[in-house]
C-alpha cells in the first residue's frame, strides 16, 4: 500500500495548529507570540532549503558530500552545545570534540559491522540522528558540569586541600554530570513502544513498510542513539575537568 504523503495544501493546512499554539500562548499572556510565529517561519524554510540541498548531495556529490555534510552537524551541534556550557573554558571546542567522537565512534561501528551502508542516501539521515542525540548528551553534560563547579567549588577545593588530585576531587560532580545526561535516554529505551512509538519506526510504519521489519530498524536506531550519548558525554565531561582546573590544579570556571 502506497502512503498518503500530505500535499502542499495539505502542509499550508497544517498551519491551523500554528494558529491553535499562538492562540493558546496569546489567552495564557505568555509573551511567547513572536516566538511561536519565527519560529515555524524558520522550520518550513530550513526544512524546505535543507530538503533542496539534499537532493543535489545525493546525486551528485556521492559519499564525500555526504560525511562533509555530518561534519558540517557536528560544527553546529558543538556550538549549541558550548551555548550550553558558557560557564566551562573552551565548551564549544569540547562539545565539537566530543560529539565528533560520538558520531565516529557509533557510525563507524554501525558501518564496519555492515549494520548500514556507507552511502550518502543513508549516512546523512542516520547521522543526523546520531549528531542530534550526541549533541543533546554533550550540552546537557556541559550545563552541569558548570553547575557543578560552581554549587560544588567548596567540596572540591576541600577534596583538593586533602591531596586528591584535580580529577579525583572533582570525580563525584562529573558522574552526577553524566548520569543526569544518560538518565533521559535510558528511560526513553526501557518505555520505548509502551508510551510511545519512536520516530524511526513510525516513519517506517507511514512508508508502508511490515511493523516486525519496522521494529528491526527502530532498535538499531535506538542502540545507536544510546551509544552516541554514551561516548559524548562521556568525553566532554572528562574534556570539561581538564578545562576547570589551571596547571596548579586549582578550581577555574569561564
Amino acid at each position: 500500500m502506497t502512503p498518503a504523503v500530505p500535499s502542499w495544501w495539505g502542509v499550508g493546512g497544517s498551519v491551523l495548529l500554528v494558529g491553535l499554539t499562538v492562540a493558546i500562548v496569546v489567552r495564557e499572556q505568555l509573551g511567547l507570540t513572536r516566538e511561536v510565529i519565527v519560529a515555524a517561519v524558520r522550520a518550513i524554510v530550513q526544512l524546505v532549503a535543507v530538503g533542496a540541498l539534499l537532493g543535489v548531495l545525493f546525486d551528485r556529490a556521492g559519499l564525500p558530500g555526504g560525511l562533509a555534510w555530518v561534519a558540517a552537524m557536528v560544527a553546529v551541534g558543538g556550538r549549541v552545545a558550548g551555548r550550553r556550557g558558557a560557564g566551562v573554558p573552551h565548551a564549544t571546542r569540547i562539545g565539537a570534540a566530543s560529539i565528533a567522537v560520538g558520531t565516529a565512534t557509533t557510525l563507524g561501528l554501525l558501518v564496519v559491522a555492515q549494520v548500514v551502508d556507507a552511502h550518502a542516501r543513508v549516512l546523512v539521515p542516520v547521522g543526523g540522528m546520531v549528531v542530534s542525540s550526541a549533541t543533546r548528551g554533550a550540552s546537557v553534560v556541559l550545563l552541569r558540569m558548570a553547575e557543578e563547579a560552581r554549587s560544588g567549588r567548596r567540596q572540591v577545593e576541600a577534596r583538593l586541600a586533602l591531596g586528591l588530585t584535580a580529577a579525583a576531587a572533582f570525580a563525584p560532580h562529573r558522574r552526577a554530570a553524566v548520569r543526569a545526561a544518560l538518565v533521559t535516554d535510558i528511560d526513553a529505551v526501557r518505555t520505548v513502544g509502551l508510551i510511545s512509538l519512536p520516530g524511526a519506526m513510525t516513519g517506517l510504519l507511514l512508508a508502508g513498510v511490515d511493523p516486525l521489519t519496522a521494529i528491526r530498524y527502530q532498535v538499531v536506531v535506538m542502540w545507536m542513539i544510546l551509544g552516541a550519548v554514551a561516548v559524548s558525554t562521556s568525553v566532554a565531561a572528562r574534556l570539561a575537568v581538564r578545562e576547570l582546573f589551571d596547571d596548579a590544579e586549582r578550581l577555574v570556571t569561564a
